[in-house]
């Protein structure tokens, strides 16, 4: 670890941590959507938008520190980007969880709850390795972890558009979920972008 003499503002590891612990709210709640009733998914993706936009909230403080901040703990740059890709993550899950209500989708391939499990185990190592940025200290396992587990989502999004193709007549019920499962795939794919960029600062710091 490169020494530093100069002070630094440690708020933006309470922040990023914070954001990641929405992630892991932001998950549970799209789990728990896909087994509601129709008013049941409405409440509740109405409460997943709310994490959405508390993460929001937090993500434009972040930017707002870096604005004001001469000296970060680790490249601003980094930061910024970091930052975006956490806030992409809570994005995409609030978008599939919007879509399921709007689109009226009664029942959902049990696939989806494979993809959803993935995210939310996603989510709780994101959220625990924020704070370990701190010291830049045992992340190897999380970004290893993130990306087997982003291999396995691609696995399932295959699997679950071989099905659809094959088991869904109604061309219109088959662009729904389609849509559906490819959203929840970016977040597989936004949790990746995550882990990938903790690596990059983690070498850097080193």
């Amino acid at each position: 670890m490169r020494l530093r003499l100069t002070p630094r503002d440690t708020t933006f590891f309470d922040l990023l941590g914070s954001l990641a612990r929405h992630l892991v709210t932001g998950a549970s709640l799209l789990a728990e959507l896909l087994g509601a009733d129709a008013e049941g998914r409405e409440k509740l993706a109405g409460r997943l938008r709310d994490e959405e936009h508390l993460a929001d909230e937090i993500a434009h403080e972040i930017m707002r520190r870096l604005n004001q901040t001469f000296v970060t703990p680790f490249d601003r740059d980094d930061i910024y980007a970091l930052t975006s890709a956490l806030d992409d993550c809570m994005d995409s899950m609030e978008e599939a969880a919007d879509l399921i209500v709007l689109y009226k989708v009664e029942e959902l391939p049990r696939r989806v709850s494979d993809q959803v499990q993935v995210l939310h185990r996603c989510a709780e190592l994101t959220a625990d390795a924020m704070p370990r940025l701190r010291t830049m200290g045992k992340l190897v396992d999380y970004w290893v972890e993130v990306n087997r587990l982003e291999n396995e989502a691609d696995k399932l999004h295959r699997k679950l558009i071989a099905h659809l193709f094959d088991d869904i007549a109604d061309p219109i019920l088959l662009i729904k979920l389609k849509e559906i499962v490819d959203v929840l795939e970016d977040a597989a794919d936004h949790f990746e972008k995550v882990a990938n960029m903790v690596e990059t600062i983690a070498l850097k710091e080193s």
